[in-house]
């Protein structure tokens, strides 16, 4: 997985709605998410799986991932919606509600080798299997994780707020398990569309946990989630001089410096170098 690779804006479209698709090729956004699930009436999946399938052989999108979210295996229309997406290969997979390790094994199997998965993770189950998910989701080429943050708060049966303080212990651990298995995370989506104030607020919040980026419901919603998660120019400036002072002849086999009076250790070396990854992919998507 390629960690400097920005994931600052996930847009979840309706993948029977071929005009949003087509105006995603020209937002701004890191990931188009073509939606066969939450967004898509019964009556619709099979509609909405010939224009996935389309818009993905179509292309068109540039820089952007396109990711595919699959219906359940435990519903009508997974296992062909897995084996649809296995004959086009989108940059990803996406499945829902991944529970345990064995939710993973299955996926696979029906997905078959080569197309990356990226996992929802959205139940009260998932969150006592954390660690286990991690090994799994390495195992079986899971490269993201998704927070279902309106999933979850049903099965708590809790408010979801801007703030949502019922959810900051499963954020927490959701996020601390994903980077210790070396996997991307993203938030979950912000629901109040027409909340421009409350959507900058939770961006900045998931921002601060170090979410990679965030999961989006309308095009309004990437430009805020873009800034949010785009590194400040001082942060990456302060990574060129860590950087910088790590690979100086003198410092070789060196685990400790003290740089402009703040002592740095190698592991800031490594995240300095992710950090510089990211905003240099930025502002070659960016053109600038």
């Amino acid at each position: 997985m390629n960690q400097a690779r920005p994931r600052r804006s996930a847009l979840y479209l309706p993948a029977s709605n071929a005009r949003a698709i087509d105006k995603a090729r020209s937002l701004a956004c890191d990931v188009v998410i073509l939606d066969l699930e939450d967004s898509v009436a019964p009556d619709a999946k099979a509609e909405a799986r010939e224009g996935a399938l389309a818009a993905v052989a179509a292309g068109g999108f540039g820089g952007r991932e396109v990711v595919i979210r699959a219906n359940g295996l435990d519903t009508p229309w997974g296992a062909g919606d897995l084996a649809a997406a296995a004959k086009v290969r989108p940059d990803a997979v996406l499945v829902p509600k991944i529970s345990a390790p064995e939710d993973l094994a299955a996926t696979r199997a029906a997905l078959g080798p080569g197309v990356p998965l990226w996992a929802m993770i959205e139940t009260c189950a998932a969150m006592f299997r954390l660690d286990a998910l991690g090994a799994a989701s390495r195992e079986h080429g899971v490269e993201v994780w998704v927070i279902g943050s309106n999933d979850l708060a049903k099965e708590m049966r809790c408010p979801l707020t801007v703030a949502r303080e019922p959810l900051v212990t499963a954020l927490s651990l959701s996020l601390m398990a994903a980077r210790a298995h070396g996997l991307a995370i993203i938030d979950g989506v912000f629901n109040e569309i027409a909340d421009a104030e409350g959507l900058e607020r939770q961006c900045a919040q998931a921002a601060g946990f170090g979410f990679d980026g965030k999961s989006l419901i309308h095009p309004t919603q990437v430009e805020p989630a873009n800034r949010a998660f785009t590194p400040e120019a001082d942060a990456v400036a302060w990574a060129r001089t860590v950087v910088a002072a790590f690979e100086a002849p003198e410092a070789v086999g060196r685990g400790v410096l003290k740089v402009e009076g703040r002592m740095v250790e190698r592991l800031h070396y490594a995240e300095a170098k992710r950090l510089i990854g990211v905003a240099e992919a930025i502002a070659e998507r960016s053109g600038g």
